[in-house]
């Protein structure tokens, strides 16, 4: 195995720990996610599809394509985390699933037992950053691992 593609296993298995980790406090920990929760974690589905997608396919494009994935949910992330330290306000609309076809009894029960979760409260953190935080942290680092697998790729 290449240096390169030992890079883009790292970079992947990296996005995959991190999104075990989020279904773990998700369903072990019973903490359900706000939707900004969930924003941070579909650039990491993708950067796991570009991480098998760059095994079999050598070149740079792949491993940048990886880069801008991790930066994508580091960005939501460090928003995310300000928005929890109230630097700056969050979105102010609140989302809610399908409600076409449901009864006025249906539709009450789905509102009263949904979980409320708000994006500008903390839920969880360690050494003073949040999830959302610690997610801005690594995925940070799994950018800088993406790009280093990248120039590794292009000097052969």
């Amino acid at each position: 195995m290449t240096f390169s593609r030992f890079l883009v296993l790292l970079a992947a298995a990296g996005s995959a720990a991190l999104l075990l980790g989020a279904f773990g406090f998700q369903y072990i920990g019973d903490m359900a996610p706000c939707k900004m929760c969930l924003w941070q974690r579909y650039p990491h589905g993708v950067a796991i599809g570009i991480g098998v997608l760059a095994l079999l396919i050598p070149g740079a494009f792949l491993p940048y394509l990886g880069a801008l994935a991790a930066l994508t949910s580091a960005g939501i992330g460090a928003f995310h985390a300000g928005v929890e330290q109230g630097w700056w306000p969050g979105p102010t609309t609140c989302t809610s699933g399908p409600i076409s076809g449901l009864s006025a009894d249906e539709l009450m029960n789905q509102i009263m037992n949904a979980p409320l979760v708000r994006w500008d409260e903390i839920a969880w953190q360690m050494f003073g950053l949040s999830m959302a935080g610690w997610n801005a942290v690594i995925s940070l680092a799994l950018a800088a691992i993406w790009f280093a697998a990248a120039r590794h790729s292009r000097r052969g």
